[in-house]
């Protein structure tokens, strides 16, 4: 591995003046340039795999999209070299290898998207009450008065209650919902305007809308299987902005083809992208995107952000904000 070496001057015994490898692009970069702590940012080339990095780094800024797919399953020799921390872009760290969560802390992207990802959920469930594309008349034959559907007295079920689930329930509540929502962790008190549940099944029987906003973790691979899609109501919407495997397509496909629920949105596959060929590409009561929910916002600005804030905690020697946990899995 040729690396290149790197000198790099320190402000003073109590500030570390750190190195940073940036993956994450030169607006990220360019914020980071002029803080306080006076880091050398090292811009890394493209065409480098991603963890091929100057031994002398104290911190990587990385995304799933730099290359990690390609990542060899046993960690390179060295590895972390001299890496104290790691911020990632993403919220989910299961695009990344294992070796890359068991060292230097790693921080995460926890609810930098989460206000465009809750506007594609609702965009998504405006876009199945309405059926605004279903209705429209490409001639006059077809102009008919049709019966749109309506959110008012309906339920919308949240499986996963971060800062994704809590944007989604803040931009339902207008709309005369009922917001029924499971966490994994126990509820420590009263949220206005929600109802909690306590299993998955009674989630999936109560919800005409359900939003899938957990993490990916070994506990919630197929949560949506066959078995808890035969408790659906068949006028059920399911909308997926979370990882692929959390829902048993397969078994998603047959309940779709057998009537048992009523549409899906789905913004994750698994795998991804689905392979050619797939029926979910061409299904009528699919609409699938390439996982693009968490565009459209000021993102880049509120990761460089989130990153400026712990470039100072960092720099200080201070504890970082949103530390991925191991045990939890996210």
């Amino acid at each position: 591995m040729n690396t290149p070496r790197i000198v790099s001057a320190r402000t003073s015994a109590s500030v570390r003046s750190p190195i940073i490898v940036n993956q994450l692009g030169a607006e990220v970069g360019a914020a980071l340039s002029d803080h306080w702590s006076r880091p050398l940012i090292v811009d890394h080339p493209p065409e480098r795999p991603a963890w091929d990095i100057a031994p002398e780094a104290d911190v990587l800024l990385t995304r799933p999209a730099a290359g990690w797919s390609k990542a060899p399953a046993d960690k390179p020799k060295g590895w972390p070299y001299g890496l104290r921390w790691i911020q990632t872009a993403s919220t989910g760290v299961d695009f990344f290898p294992e070796w890359l969560l068991d060292g230097p802390v790693v921080t995460v992207g926890r609810g930098i998207s989460a206000d465009a990802i809750a506007e594609y959920v609702l965009a998504a469930i405006l876009g199945f009450a309405k059926r605004l594309h279903d209705v429209r008349p490409r001639n006059r034959a077809e102009w008919k008065i049709s019966s749109l559907g309506s959110l008012a007295g309906k339920t919308v079920g949240i499986a996963g209650f971060g800062a994704i689930g809590h944007a989604v329930a803040e931009r339902l509540k207008p709309f005369g919902v009922q917001i029924r929502v499971l966490r994994r962790s126990p509820w420590q008190y009263a949220v206005p305007g929600i109802l909690p549940v306590d299993s998955i099944e009674a989630l999936v029987a109560a919800s005409d809308h359900l939003v899938i906003a957990l993490p990916a973790t070994p506990e919630t691979v197929h949560l949506i299987n066959a078995e808890v899609l035969t408790r659906a109501k068949k006028s059920l919407h399911l909308i997926n902005v979370a990882r692929g495997r959390i829902v048993d397509q397969e078994a998603l496909l047959r309940a779709l083809d057998n009537g048992q629920l009523a549409g899906a949105t789905l913004d994750v596959t698994d795998p991804e992208p689905p392979p050619e060929g797939d029926p979910i590409y061409r299904h009528p009561k699919i609409v699938l995107t390439p996982h693009v929910s968490w565009t459209g916002a000021d993102d880049v600005k509120r990761l460089a952000d989130k990153t400026l804030v712990n470039l100072d905690a960092y720099a200080h020697g201070a504890p970082l904000a949103d530390v991925f946990d191991k045990k939890l899995g996210y």
